[in-house]
């Protein structure tokens, strides 16, 4: 899913609570995403106050069994992927967000809270500031900062128990793949989806078959559900490790005559052991597919899959710090997200002011930027007199639009052009 597809949040304030029930106070109202899926359809809202800065989190054993009441519990507890290329990505993405999760043995899935070891350092430089007023608002926030870290765990688990987690209260917020929430969170109202398109895990849960044999012929779900060959002592076997989402989708598309054997990593080699006649598995590119002799088909795609930023709805209308801190992590992730693949041109132009280098500029439909070219005065001196020589006129574009972008520039003749 690319970034024009995203569907962020909109922050704005309200005066009502997040349920007439609730007696909540004025506060931050967080729309949230209402995405059709294959099976399921999410709704809900969070209910946010204004956070502080949020700088880094602390990390507790992953082995450790909770037994511990929501409404008796005060921390904050967060789920990461403890494994894999998802786990990687998660906490690259923390980390460009300012979330620094600093693990110290992976084996321990324990971590520190870098910025307490920097409390000296903060605390110098804080006795450089000579205004009073400047003075006591940084040292507030650097007491804030400090308060939130010690407020928030983070659990190392695997995706599928990160979702049984969230469920049964022992997390409040995590971050899975949506494959994995739509299998492991049987839909449930208590789980909602906070953030749906973080950008990384790109995969969808896909049927294949052989590409010989008997469905050499075989290039749709329609097709492959109207074989002859499925009755009720012989039928279609599906090899999957989703035993929720897998039987719900091929009833729903009118098979009659199917089984489903359980199985986790490698299913490509399943029907050429025979052991099995298709398999429903996650995709990323398709070439391991192809190089098991299995193909893809048309209708076989049952749900897109990214990472995802998923809460416990209990933990969010009941505990108002985890609404502030989950309004802290959208508006973090919803920042990079819109700036990663933004870049900043800069080029120079001569003119007669800044409205017509401006009205120059603006007739590219490529110059436009996020909301409008900036444009200001370059000063020369000439003749011992400072003067306005020309323009620069600074731009945000897209990665894919840097080229066309320079070339337009060119085009209202800009002398020199810098990306």
């Amino acid at each position: 899913m690319s970034l024009s597809r995203l569907h962020l949040p909109n922050f704005q304030q309200c005066s009502s609570p997040l349920s007439s029930s609730l007696s909540l106070p004025p506060c931050f109202h967080v729309p949230c995403f209402q995405r059709r899926r294959p099976h399921t359809t999410w709704s809900s809202s969070i209910a946010c106050c204004l956070p502080q800065q949020l700088q880094s989190v602390a990390v507790i054993e992953k082995n450790e069994t909770s037994t511990s009441v929501l409404s008796e519990r005060k921390v904050i507890r967060f789920g990461l992927p403890s494994k894999g290329r998802m786990a990687a990505d998660t906490l690259d993405l923390l980390k460009d967000c300012q979330l620094l999760v600093k693990q110290v043995n992976p084996r321990q899935y324990v971590a520190e809270i870098p910025q307490v070891s920097n409390l000296s350092r903060d605390v110098n430089l804080i006795d450089t500031i000579y205004d009073k007023q400047a003075y006591v608002i940084v040292l507030l926030q650097l007491l804030l900062s400090l308060v939130q870290l010690s407020n928030m765990e983070v659990w190392f688990q695997r995706p599928k128990d990160i979702v049984r987690k969230l469920l049964s209260g022992d997390l409040d917020l995590g971050i899975v793949g949506f494959d994995t929430f739509s299998e492991y969170g049987l839909g449930n109202e208590d789980l909602i989806i906070v953030h749906d398109a973080l950008g990384y895990g790109d995969c969808r849960l896909s049927l294949a078959i052989p590409n010989h044999g008997i469905f050499e012929s075989i290039n749709s779900l329609r097709e492959l559900s109207q074989m002859l060959q499925w009755t009720a002592s012989k039928p279609l076997r599906v090899a999957t490790g989703f035993t929720h989402l897998g039987p719900k989708f091929m009833k729903d598309n009118g098979f009659v005559n199917v089984t489903f054997s359980t199985a986790d990593g490698a299913l490509e080699a399943a029907p050429a052991m025979g052991i099995a006649d298709a398999i429903l598995d996650l995709v990323s590119s398709g070439t391991t597919l192809k190089e098991n002799n299995l193909k893809e088909i048309e209708g076989g795609v049952l749900l897109e899959s990214q990472a995802v930023l998923v809460a416990r709805r209990k933990s969010l209308v009941e505990q108002e710090d985890v609404r502030c801190r989950t309004k802290e992590i959208l508006e973090r992730f919803e920042a990079h997200l819109r700036a990663v693949d933004q870049f900043t041109v800069t080029a120079h132009m001569r003119g007669s002011s800044a409205e017509e280098v401006a009205g120059r500029v603006c007739s590219q439909p490529s110059l436009s930027g996020l909301e409008g070219p900036t444009i200001s005065p370059v000063f020369c001196k000439h003749n011992g007199k400072v003067t306005p020589d020309y323009y620069a006129i600074v731009i945000c574009v897209p990665k894919k639009a840097i080229y066309k972008s320079v070339q337009q520039l060119r085009e209202v003749s800009c002398l020199t052009i810098i990306d």
